[in-house]
């Protein structure tokens, strides 16, 4: 079942770029990753899911209800995270937990009092006396509220410490093991690369990619820095793509069998050697430059 779905949806802002024709499919139970550069249309994309921004052209549906339409019922179903938290100063954070109950049918006292204790939360500040980081844990908190079917988070880890990261990623793995969805927007691709299940490029407000992680994971090869006296058609001949060349220093994506590599430069005098695994980072940065080079 696709909980959410769009259709050639777009929004211009005129001189400004936004989101041209896209269409995604994000399945029930899957933790979806969306990465790109600033200004790549990220943000617009998820406010005109949520109708906080209303489309120029197509359509799109989450739980196969219109965006626009039923917006209403559709945020009954969701949470969300923006990626700038905003709240009046001088609101406890206790008022703002209340105020969100308001808005939910289901929810847990319990199951909240829990989230307060893992994300350390203190109910009795004011927010303009909480950090950034301090703030975004307050959104999380309000975006899982009522138990949503469905998690839309916009640059959620921002301002949380490596611990709070962790806490984060548990909970977001634990409602993929209940059977819901998470829509992750980040600029972090070691943590999309981690949690994700598939993963939406775009570029210049257009998808330029859908990725499987798994199946690009296991075809990933190793960045090799090889600096020495070897023929460069010899790295021609091993490498998968090489990367740059500075006299006898030699940076390039291998491939194949490690230990046929070890064995093959065995002859050669090596003065240093680097291997270590591509990453969703290396494919990202990678993908770009060449898309641009054409």
């Amino acid at each position: 079942m696709n909980i959410i779905e769009t259709d050639n949806l777009s929004k211009n802002y005129g001189k400004n770029r936004g989101i041209i024709d896209i269409n995604i499919n994000v399945n029930e139970g899957e933790i979806f990753g969306f990465i790109g550069p600033n200004g790549a249309g990220k943000s617009t994309l998820i406010r005109t899911l949520l109708n906080f921004i209303y489309p120029t052209s197509g359509s799109g549906k989450i739980f196969n209800k219109d965006i626009s339409r039923e917006s209403s019922s559709i945020k009954e179903l969701v949470g969300y995270v923006p990626s700038e938290v905003k709240y009046y100063s001088k609101v406890y954070v206790k008022d703002i937990i209340n105020y969100t109950k308001g808005f939910r049918k289901d929810y847990s006292s319990k199951e909240i009092d829990s989230l307060i204790y893992d994300l350390e939360i203190d109910v009795n500040k004011r927010m303009n006396e909480l950090s950034l980081g301090n703030k975004k844990k307050v959104a999380i908190l309000q975006s899982l509220i009522g138990n949503p079917q469905l998690l839309i988070l916009d640059e959620p880890t921002n301002g949380l410490d490596p611990l709070m990261q962790k806490r984060l990623f548990d909970i977001l793995i634990k409602m993929k093991n209940e059977g819901k969805t998470v829509f992750l927007s980040s600029h972090n691709l070691i943590e999309v690369e981690n949690l994700c299940d598939r993963v939406a490029i775009i570029k210049e407000g257009r998808i330029i990619d859908t990725l499987e992680l798994k199946s690009t994971v296991i075809d990933f090869g190793r960045i090799i820095e090889l600096e020495g006296d070897i023929p460069k058609d010899f790295i021609d001949r091993i490498s998968h793509k090489t990367l740059s060349i500075d006299d006898n220093q030699y940076k390039f994506i291998y491939k194949g069998d490690i230990d046929n590599f070890i064995k093959s430069i065995a002859s050669y005098n090596i003065k240093n050697l680097s291997i270590r695994k591509e990453n969703l980072e290396d494919n990202f940065i990678k993908y770009y430059e060449d898309k641009e080079e054409k």
